[in-house]
């Protein structure tokens, strides 16, 4: 149904930027960090029910209205960068409104528990984070318009073919996710520091923050 050269061109462009760190990358590996394993497989499952659901409406035509409609388009992006803005700006809010190592855990578990569903470590709470991370990011839906319709054969079902490609990027971010959440497992002990967390979450609600700034700025 798929060529095989076309197969592997997607798998490494989609692989490449899946290993690129953004923002899918921070939210995994801080959550994860915090030793809510739980919650950060909910962020990844999250994130790539969204992929799936671009990938989706992409196969279908639905997102090509997205970007022809600059009214959709721009109300997607405000959204978008508000709720990262938000985010971003409460994980750093926590840090600050406490200080030392005692304030620092509170603050850690403070942001964890109000960014996204109001739970610590839950696998629904996370999803909900992750969901609405992917599906507030027009980019997300840009990329797929732009590059996704390339991939689809002229003389097949368009769906299929496009659930089929959006399910190698799938597969790749999930075994990507495994990566960083094994990693935050090794380090857990000098991640969960009351001084590492507190630097965790600055720099993730820093990045969050830009993410949410760059998007409004149309960048």
């Amino acid at each position: 149904m798929i060529a095989l050269n076309a197969l592997w061109t997607f798998s490494l462009m989609v692989g490449l930027l899946t290993l690129t760190p953004g923002l899918d990358t921070a939210l995994v590996l801080r959550t994860a960090a915090l030793g809510h394993r739980r919650r950060a497989w909910g962020v990844v499952l999250g994130i790539q029910s969204g992929t799936l659901i671009w990938g989706a409406l992409t196969s279908l035509g639905v997102t090509a209205l997205l970007t022809a409609s600059h009214l959709a388009y721009e109300i997607l992006r405000w959204a978008g960068a508000a709720y990262l803005v938000w985010m971003g700006a409460r994980m750093l809010w926590a840090t600050w409104r406490t200080s030392g190592d005692e304030g620092a855990t509170r603050a850690g578990a403070g942001a964890e528990a109000k960014v996204g569903t109001g739970a610590s470590n839950t696998l629904l709470g996370g999803w909900r984070q992750g969901i609405a991370t992917n599906l507030l990011n027009p980019k997300m839906g840009a990329f797929y318009v732009a590059v996704l319709p390339q991939f689809l054969p002229a003389h097949a079902s368009h769906l299929a073919a496009g659930v089929l490609l959006t399910g190698v990027h799938i597969a790749l971010a999930v075994l990507w996710a495994c990566a960083l959440i094994a990693l935050a497992h090794v380090l857990r002990d000098r991640l969960q520091r009351p001084s590492m967390r507190r630097r965790l979450d600055r720099i993730t609600g820093t990045v969050i923050a830009a993410f949410g700034l760059r998007l409004a700025l149309g960048e």
